[in-house]
This record gives structure tokens, C-alpha cells and sequence, in this order.
């Protein structure tokens, strides 16, 4: 193929999922193998879990600068040149020789995985706009496959490695298939020129950075603590992390070119999209991280077998991502989003019913593959239709903004759902009963939090999108109108 001749968007969609599963695999993996690492190395556990907390922080620290470094270097390269990061990383850690060298390896491996998901957002949105539009719901779908199906496929593949295998191959396979991305992105994705990217928003990066990076580590440290978020650990660096954010909220909102635009919110689809997303990514990510230790305390399964007791979850949620993303470029999104959630907080409030001791097989694989029908139909189709309100040109910032929101959302309901969790297991000792009822009360949490996400979905778009051959400036103004009509 030459450097001129058209790209399928479809083989751009399908080349940046391979690398975003390879992320989101990694992560998953990690997460299952914290006890055996911590056996490994002689470690305490608090210590291993840096061995993750060091990585999302990395990755949140980098993630603000992402639409300035494609705007400077262009997307193609920086998502090769992320990609490789993210690879040496990986390479390093899996050759880690103690705790303390695995935790700075993993931070590095983090300050590449950061940028490969906003970027890749951007491509993918890019390629459908030169394609003509009318198909970003289907791309998106395709690109995002790794979202859902990833945390589900996780448990099974690092159980199987870290039993059969070593637990260094969780790592080190990231190598061949990173090269393989890397490989087929430099062929596949279209080179773009560097556009101007103006100066980079030091003071700004500065704020938005630390900021985040403080967020995320008092939740973690809220998570570690026996006295969650009382701990002083916890709500401090969570206080600073607030103050630095609303600094960098306040220098957004008044300053000429800032690390992100946050005016970008006025677009109602691009608010009412992350709004709903928020909410929902807590509660749906939250819970599955309380999943497989479910079926492991109180059910008494192995790490491989409480896997493959949520495998049907990512399996339902992925077929499902692909028809919804379909839908979502002819289906107005109000009407894929909304039976989505309702849907996803059913199976979800069905789980929590019968999440006890004796609970049937079939009612726990059946109410979990329900829940993924429920985020499938749920997550790509907000995020398309939060991505259809702005300009080519804001492509950039609004897919940072709405991955920044999603990874924050992930973090806070994965350290607020341990915490509470850890609060209700605290003195049920090795009673199956009491760990199941500290679960179920738990997953409660989690139902209200998907409900909450029906609000915003509810308030989304009546109308079907623009056709694909309606010009740029008709589908905006369709657009527009329908925003104000629906205001109205």
C-alpha cells in the first residue's frame, strides 16, 4: 500500500483495537496476579499493589497532554512512538529483578499506555470523517471492542499464565503483539503533518496533571488503608488533587489556548455523553473488579474458574458493542443509551439478588451476560454520540476529555466499591454467608450508581443522525436545532 493510497477506516478501527486490548488485557491481568507477585518477590501486599497504582498514575499524568502532542508531533506519530513506550516497558518489567524495579518499570509502561487511547479515539474519528461520516457509531464499535470484552478475557488469560506459565509472561507477551500494532499501524494509519499546536499550557499541565495524579493516588491509598478514607494519607493528597483540578478548571475557562477547552462542554450531546458515562463507568467497573473475588470467597472458585465464570459478561458485551454501534448511526441515541443502562442495572440489580452461597450457576452467568448486553449497548453509543458535536478540529481535546472522565470514573469506583466492601467483610472471618451478604450489600451501590446513569441518557438526542451525505455545514446546523429544540 502507498503512502497516498486511501484507508479503510474499518483497518484503522480494527488496528488501534488491537493495541487498546493489549492495554486494557494488560491491566486486567495484573490485577488477578497481586498475590502471587507479592510471593515472588517476598513483598507486602501494600507494597505490590504500587506495582498497578504507579501504572494509572503514569497514565493519568500523561493522558491532559495528549491533544497539544498530537497537535505538535501528529497523531500517527505519537501513537507509534506510544505504542513503543508501552512495549519497552512492558519488556523491562517482565526482566524486573525485585518489587521496587517492577514498580518503576510499570510507571514507564503507564507514560505510553496513556496516550494510546485518546489518540486512538482521535484516529478512528478521524478516518470516519474522511470517509464521508455515517459510520463513527460502527467504527467506534470496532475500535472499542477491547472496552468490555478486555476485563472479562483478563482473568482467565493471567490465571492461566501466572499458574501454568510465569507470571513474567504477563508482560513480556505484550511485546510481540505491540510490534505486531506497531507494524501494521505504520502501514495502516495515514501519515498526518504536525499541525499548530501552539505552546504546550505549562501552568496548565502543571495543575491538571499533579492534580489528577493525586486523585488517583488518595483513592488507591482510601483502598489500602484500613480506615479507607479516613485514613490522613487519603484525604489529603484527595483535598490537593481537588484544589489543583479546580485551578486548572478556573485557568480553562479564562485563558487563551489551555491544555484542554473546556468550552467544548457547551456542546449539549458532548456534556450529556460524559455526564452519563461517569456514573456508569463507576458502577460497571467498580463491580466487576468486586467479580471475581466474589466467586472466589464465598464460592470457593479458583482464579481460572471465577474467570470463566464472567467470561459470558465480555463475550454479550461485545457482541452487543457491534450491533449498537451499527444502530448508532441510525438510531437516534436516546433510544440505544437509555434501554442500554436500564437493561445493564437490571442484570446488575439481578446479580446482587442472588449473589449468595447455594446461587445457581445459570442465574449467575445469565444475569452477568444480561449486564453486558446493558454496557454494550451502553458506552460506545455515548461516547459517539458525545464525539458528533464538535468540529474535526476538536476531535483532539474532546476525546482526551471524555477518556480523562472515564478514567478518573474508573478509578474512583474501583477504590469507593473495595472500601466498601472492605468495611462490610471486616469480622465476617470465614463465613461464606457473611461474605456473600458484604458483597451483595456492595453491589447495591453499584446498581444505584447504573440507574443514576439514566438520568443524562434520558435528556439525550430524539433525533437520528445526520444522513452521510448531508454536507458538514447542514448536519451541524440539523444539530444545533435539535439541541435547541430539545432545550426548549
Amino acid at each position: 500500500m502507498s503512502p497516498t493510497a486511501p484507508r479503510s477506516p474499518v483497518a484503522i478501527a480494527l488496528v488501534t483495537a488491537l493495541a487498546s486490548f493489549t492495554i486494557v488485557m494488560d491491566t486486567t491481568i495484573v490485577n488477578v496476579a497481586l498475590h502471587a507477585l507479592a510471593a515472588e518477590f517476598d513483598a507486602r501486599l501494600t507494597t505490590i499493589q504500587w506495582v498497578t497504582s504507579a501504572y494509572v498514575l503514569a497514565l493519568a499524568s500523561v493522558i491532559p497532554a495528549a491533544p497539544w502532542a498530537m497537535g505538535r508531533f501528529g497523531a500517527r506519530r505519537v501513537y507509534l512512538s506510544a505504542i513503543g513506550v508501552f512495549v519497552l516497558g512492558s519488556t523491562l518489567a517482565g526482566l524486573a529483578w525485585d518489587a521496587q524495579s517492577l514498580i518503576a518499570f510499570r510507571a514507564f509502561q503507564g507514560f505510553g499506555g496513556g496516550l494510546i487511547t485518546p489518540v486512538a479515539m482521535s484516529l478512528v474519528l478521524r478516518a470516519a470523517a474522511a470517509a464521508g461520516g455515517g459510520r463513527q457509531g460502527m467504527l467506534m464499535s470496532l475500535s472499542g471492542l477491547s472496552l468490555l470484552v478486555a476485563p472479562a478475557l483478563g482473568p482467565v488469560f493471567g490465571g492461566w499464565l501466572v499458574d501454568e506459565v510465569s507470571w513474567r509472561w504477563m508482560f513480556l507477551v505484550n511485546a510481540p503483539v505491540g510490534a505486531l500494532a506497531v507494524v501494521l499501524g505504520a502501514r495502516i494509519i495515514p501519515a498526518d503533518e504536525p499541525g499548530r499546536a501552539g505552546r504546550l499550557d505549562v501552568p496548565g499541565l502543571l495543575l491538571l496533571s499533579p492534580g489528577f495524579a493525586a486523585l488517583i493516588f488518595g483513592l488507591t491509598r482510601a483502598n489500602e488503608s484500613p480506615d479507607g478514607f479516613a485514613a490522613v494519607d487519603s484525604w489529603l493528597p484527595l483535598l490537593l488533587g481537588l484544589a489543583l483540578v479546580g485551578g486548572f478548571v478556573r485557568r480553562a475557562l479564562t485563558t487563551r489556548g489551555p491544555l484542554l477547552d473546556l468550552r467544548l462542554l457547551r456542546h449539549r450531546p458532548l456534556a450529556l455523553g460524559l455526564v452519563g458515562l461517569l456514573p456508569f463507568v463507576m458502577g460497571y467497573f467498580g463491580s466487576m473488579l468486586l467479580t471475581p473475588m466474589y466467586f472466589q470467597l464465598v464460592r470457593g472458585d479458583t482464579v481460572m474458574e471465577s474467570g470463566l465464570m464472567t467470561i459470558q459478561l465480555g463475550l454479550a458485551a461485545g457482541v452487543t458493542m457491534q450491533v449498537a454501534g451499527r444502530l448508532a448511526d441510525r438510531v437516534a441515541p436516546r433510544w440505544i443509551v437509555l434501554p442500554g443502562v436500564l437493561l445493564a442495572a437490571t442484570g446488575m440489580g439481578w446479580f446482587t439478588l442472588v449473589a449468595e452461597v447455594g446461587a445457581a450457576e445459570w442465574e449467575l452467568r445469565t444475569s452477568l451476560a444480561l449486564l453486558g448486553v446493558g454496557a454494550g449497548a451502553t458506552m460506545m453509543p455515548s461516547i459517539t454520540a458525545a464525539s458528533r458535536s464538535v468540529g474535526a478540529a476538536d476531535v483532539p481535546a474532546a476525546s482526551t476529555l471524555l477518556n480523562i472522565g472515564m478514567q478518573l470514573a474508573t478509578a474512583v469506583g474501583a477504590a469507593v466499591m473495595a472500601v466498601l466492601l472492605a468495611g462490610r467483610l471486616g469480622g465476617t472471618g470465614e463465613d461464606p454467608a457473611a461474605r456473600a451478604d458484604a458483597f451483595q450489600g456492595t453491589y447495591g451501590w453499584a446498581v444505584a450508581l447504573l440507574l443514576l446513569a439514566a438520568v443524562p441518557a434520558a435528556f439525550l438526542s430524539r433525533r437520528p443522525p445526520a444522513r452521510p451525505d448531508a454536507v458538514a455545514g447542514g448536519a451541524r446546523s440539523e444539530e444545533a436545532a435539535d439541541e435547541a429544540s430539545e432545550i426548549r
